[in-house]
């Protein structure tokens, strides 16, 4: 009596607490943040797409805190999973830079390449973010909507001009003088009427 192939195919699974696990629902053409990343703002789609990952429990994948494992049988789990984060991060990336990471053989790997690429501390973009602080006014705007275009900027200056972990307490001063400086931009660029709040 013949018998089934799948009988000879031993049961393989994984625990759904491992981060190789992936869920049913998990498909490679799902675009997990809302912004696809063309070129600019590259902190904000970063700083998203680890969000997404983490939630996934898939953020290990990126940053190498799982690396591809010896036993066969995990492996084609591993490979899997890699393979899902890839087609993740390249479904939120524009046609051309989709194209110039689309062979890279490990998720770890594309998104190095990605921050190597675009995640440099960049001069013409503090500039450009600075400049945003001159021309950003309450105008017609709420307060709620003035603060969170000017928190936008504020945000993606610091993930580009991250300060160094210290001991002796200087980052905790440099922290506070932006704080300050964050404070008096938002005080220039209120209305009039709020002038005596001001003072």
């Amino acid at each position: 009596m013949a018998t089934s192939n799948n009988s000879m195919v031993p049961n393989k699974t994984i625990d759904s607490s491992n981060p190789i696990y992936l869920h049913p629902y998990d498909h490679p053409g799902m675009i997990p943040v809302s912004n696809f990343f063309d070129g600019t703002s590259f902190g904000a789609w970063k700083r998203a797409m680890m969000i997404a990952l983490s939630a996934k429990n898939k953020l290990c994948i990126i940053n190498n805190n799982v690396t591809m494992p010896v036993n066969e049988t995990h492996l084609a789990f591993w490979q899997r999973c890699n393979d899902m984060v890839i087609s993740w991060i390249l479904n939120t990336l524009t046609h051309d830079i989709r194209n110039s990471v689309l062979y890279a053989e490990t998720a770890q790997i594309l998104w190095n390449d990605l921050t190597s690429h675009y995640g440099q501390s960049n001069g013409a973009k503090i500039y450009q973010l600075q400049k945003n602080f001159c021309q950003i006014t309450q105008g017609s705007c709420d307060i709620a909507t003035y603060f969170a275009q000017m928190k936008s900027n504020w945000d993606e200056l610091n993930a580009i001009n991250t300060i160094p972990s210290c001991t002796c307490g200087v980052a905790h001063s440099f922290a506070k003088r932006d704080e300050d400086q964050m404070l008096i931009q938002f005080l220039v660029g209120l209305n009039p009427s709020y002038g005596v709040i001001i003072s």
